[in-house]
């Protein structure tokens, strides 16, 4: 059974720099997998589905479908992960719960106030403008966490409660 800490949150709520601290802590090595990986990589071609070439929404549940997969055969093969993710799409979380029954999940909440997700999203220029406030009104709305943080603490003090709950074994989530 691999041990994986889920960060659900809004766009720029702090999700990666949160998995960061995570890595550099931990006591074992943990992959850390999102969706902007793929897409800043290029495994995904965005500049074809930004370009017009291809359209986002056709492909979409494709792509979503395939990471869901990936995170479950990254940990059947014994890895720890970091999984980022905003789960806002129909079907997600049972797939998900589905696919990872069989693993230790951490289900972790990050918040952050909307005028800071906006800011970020300004800075990061990699995201649409506005995805961060569409998230903001529902990504939390009828979850359940392990355990919920501030992404706008320290991303160190995040990642020592994150493997704290970790270590505790006491799972509440609706991956439980």
């Amino acid at each position: 059974m691999s041990r994986i800490i889920f960060l659900h949150g809004a766009s720029s709520s702090g999700k990666t720099t949160i998995a960061r601290a995570l890595q550099a802590r931990a006591e074992a090595p943990f992959w850390h997998v999102s969706i902007d990986h793929l897409r800043d990589s290029g495994i995904v071609p965005m500049d074809r589905f930004r370009g017009g070439d291809f359209d986002w929404h056709t492909h979409r549940l494709a792509i979503f479908d395939g990471l869901h997969r990936s995170l479950a055969a990254y940990a059947d093969a014994g890895n720890d992960l970091i999984a980022e993710h905003i789960l806002d799409m129909p079907g997600s979380l049972p797939q998900l719960q589905g696919l990872l029954k069989h693993h230790d999940v951490l289900f972790v909440g990050v918040h952050c106030r909307l005028p800071v997700l906006i800011a970020r999203e300004r800075i990061r220029k990699n995201r649409a403008l506005g995805s961060a406030e569409q998230d903001y009104g529902i990504i939390h709305i009828g979850r359940t966490y392990d355990l919920e943080v501030d992404g706008e603490n320290d991303p160190d003090t995040n990642a020592v409660a994150i493997l704290a709950a970790l270590r505790s074994g006491r799972r509440r989530s609706e991956f439980s």
